[in-house]
This record gives structure tokens, sequence and C-alpha cells, in this order.
């Protein structure tokens, strides 16, 4: 594989983390520790969008250290934790001027209320099949097959890479 870049619809990829990249559960060790179980098929697709030339970001209402590390681990350009409503927005508002791009440029997956508003404003957005019926309203989003924590960010991103986005998207 050869990291040549392609002419790709977005300039960020951004992704929120509980639903998203997890299952959305919250697990805790009878010590009180919390850990989070994140699917290697994401951390794939995300450092082969980053090889065709795309920023990629995570966005995310909860503030850990896990996710910190995981952000690092899988090298994206941006994380922004403790961002909820209205934050996210902000986040990659942030973002998009940092980079000289706009919203259009960007595409976002995300599963929950507090995704809505960023979900809305981007060029590209899909969510988990099993997102909340808000979300999965929303007009123009890609319902995609996988549930948060399955794969389902390698599956936003295959299909962007590929350029075959589905006809599934909501009306």
């Amino acid at each position: 594989m050869t990291n040549t870049a392609i002419n790709l619809p977005i300039k960020l990829f951004l992704s929120d983390v509980d639903g998203v990249m997890t299952d959305a559960g919250m697990y805790y060790t009878e010590s009180g520790d919390e850990f989070k179980k994140f699917n290697t098929h994401d951390g794939m697709g995300l450092k082969l969008i980053q090889q065709s030339g795309v920023k990629t970001g995570i966005i995310t209402t909860e503030n850990t250290k896990m996710v910190e590390r995981r952000a690092a681990k899988l090298q994206v350009d941006y994380l922004y934790q403790g961002k909820g409503f209205g934050g996210k927005l902000a986040s990659a508002l942030d973002i998009c001027a940092k980079e000289n791009i706009t919203l259009a440029e960007v595409a976002y997956i995300g599963d929950d209320v507090n995704c809505i508003e960023l979900l809305q404003a981007v060029g590209l957005a899909a969510c988990p099949a099993n997102a909340t019926p808000k979300v999965k309203a929303i007009p123009k989003i890609i319902h995609l097959n996988k549930n948060g924590g399955e794969g389902v960010v390698r599956e936003f991103i295959d299909l962007i890479m590929d350029g075959t986005l589905p006809t599934n998207i909501h009306p």
C-alpha cells in the first residue's frame, strides 16, 4: 500500500467516541476503574484516511485519560474532550479555521443528541445503526449498518474512500 493522496470529497474526518468508537457501555471494575472497548478496525480506518491526506480528529463530551491515550496511539490530528452541547460544533469550527477549510469539507459520525448540531452542520454526516432516533431523523444523514464499537468508523471511512456512499441516506 502506498501513501499516495487521493482526491476525497472531504478534508477533515471527525468522530465522537462513546457510542461510535465504543459500544456506549460504561464498564467499571470492582475498585471503580472505568474502561472502554475500542475497535481496531476503526483505528486502521483512521490510519488509511490519514494516509490519503485527510486530517482526523475526535470530539467527545467525556474527558478521560483513556481517550487521550487512544487518540495518541491513533495519532489523530485533533482531540477535543469535554465538549457537550454546542461545544462540538465550536470545536469543529476551530479546527476548520486552523485548517483553512469549511464545514462542507468535514465528515462527522455521531450517535446521540449532543452530536446533532454538528451532524446538521457538516458536509457529510453519518450515524451507527444503533444511534438514537433523533440522530437518525437528521436530514441527509447516512445510516450505517454497524453499531457503535463494532467498526462503524471504518465502515464510514471505507465508503468515503471507495466513493461508494450509500443510498440509505435519510431524506
